[in-house]
């Protein structure tokens, strides 16, 4: 059984604010998962597609930070978020589809 271990961790003064983003992308390679964090540059544009002429929106953003993390470490992240994600929804009574927590879904 391993010992327990305890975490001092630092975050840098010019990290500590965080920066915005609207959405993250997640993809993997065979040796690692990776996280790219991405904010909208402006508001989604009209666009056509040249091939089929169809209209459709843009959405042009841009990576704000990328983060690398192993395999083994994914497990423990989605467990955080879901630990996360539940006490959020406690504490504000609401959902993170918007609806309330405990309104059962038109």
């Amino acid at each position: 059984m391993p010992e327990s271990q305890q975490l001092q961790i630092d975050v840098p003064d010019e990290v500590e604010v965080g920066l915005p983003a609207d959405f993250a992308s997640l993809w993997h390679t065979p040796a690692t998962f990776v996280i790219d964090f991405v904010a909208l540059k402006h508001p989604p544009q009209p666009a056509v597609d040249e091939v089929t002429g169809e209209a459709h929106p843009l959405v042009s953003g841009r990576v704000v930070t990328r983060v690398r993390i192993p395999p083994e470490q994914v497990f423990e992240l989605a467990k955080a978020l879901t630990t996360q994600l539940d006490a959020w929804e406690r504490e504000t009574g609401r959902r993170a589809d918007g609806s309330a927590t405990g309104s059962s879904p038109s």
